[in-house]
């Protein structure tokens, strides 16, 4: 079965099977959508702050070009730290993943690119959209989801994703209980969106964030993909002054964030 024709049934069959992986035929088998959310507020809370100065100092990987990040085990990229955030934009060119050096091409490696409001410094609520890269079990794939947690992650359903596409997110906040996702693929001139309406967990509007993430599946995190390179473009709001985080893991730095610009960040993969 090929990935486009399975991808109306996603959704379902994430609620199906919440710690488990879903089969697309073909010995193509995808993460569910479902475990992400629990691990993105639960792992932020492990954001270690204030790290100036430390760069990566008994770390094993490469060193990351910015000493002022701060490191999630799971998130990367540049959050906006404010009030008033109800829109989030940011633009893509879909990466090629692949499995890291060394890694056996029988694992399945993920990552996720997305925008969002809220999340970081707080908790009770988050709106994002974004696109899912998965490489190895002889395959790259890829899909498209959207997000209110703490509700689950649902899957777009026929909207056609390849590498080197130019996809355009957003997430509008009409009230704090309210809102819309948008995703575009410029590529192919296709738009998929969904409304969120009256939802019993508020946004608080307090981040904005343009974020490459290695999500949980079950108890554990996916093993993440070697991305390449992630650059969101023509951010809206403004990124600068943000809060740049690079995912750590083990004591191992896997990502190397900046911001370019008031309207860039760039998200490198350094595993």
């Amino acid at each position: 079965m090929k990935y486009s024709t399975a991808i109306a049934a996603l959704a379902t069959a994430v609620v199906a099977a919440p710690n488990g992986v879903i089969d697309l035929g073909d010995d193509v088998k995808l993460v569910p959508r479902v475990p992400r959310a629990v691990q993105r507020v639960e792992a932020l809370r492990e954001i270690t702050r204030g790290l100036k100065g430390a760069g990566t100092h008994g770390l094993n990987h490469a060193a990351t070009n910015n000493t002022d990040a701060s490191y999630s085990n799971n998130w990367a990229g540049a959050v906006q730290i404010g009030t008033g955030f109800d829109s989030v934009v940011g633009t893509i060119q879909v990466p090629t993943p692949s499995v890291p050096s060394g890694s056996s091409d029988q694992e399945q490696y993920s990552a996720s690119a997305w925008v969002g409001i809220d999340g970081d410094t707080c908790s009770t609520a988050i709106l994002q959209t974004g696109v899912d890269f998965y490489a190895g079990r002889g395959g790259v794939y890829f899909d498209a989801w959207y997000e209110w947690y703490p509700d689950y992650a649902y899957t777009f359903s026929g909207f056609s994703i390849s590498a080197g596409d130019t996809v355009v997110m957003s997430v509008d906040a009409s009230s704090k209980k309210a809102g819309t996702v948008t995703l575009e693929n410029k590529t192919t001139g296709k738009k998929v969106s969904h409304s969120f309406s009256a939802e019993s967990d508020e946004l608080c509007e307090y981040n904005a964030e343009w974020i490459v993430e290695d999500f949980q599946v079950g108890s554990g995190l996916i093993p993440f993909a070697d991305f390449d390179s992630v650059t969101f473009t023509d951010a809206s709001p403004s990124v600068e002054g943000s809060t740049i985080i690079n995912i750590r893991q083990n004591n191992e730095v896997f990502t190397d964030c900046s911001t370019s610009g008031t309207t860039e960040v760039t998200c490198d993969y350094v595993g």
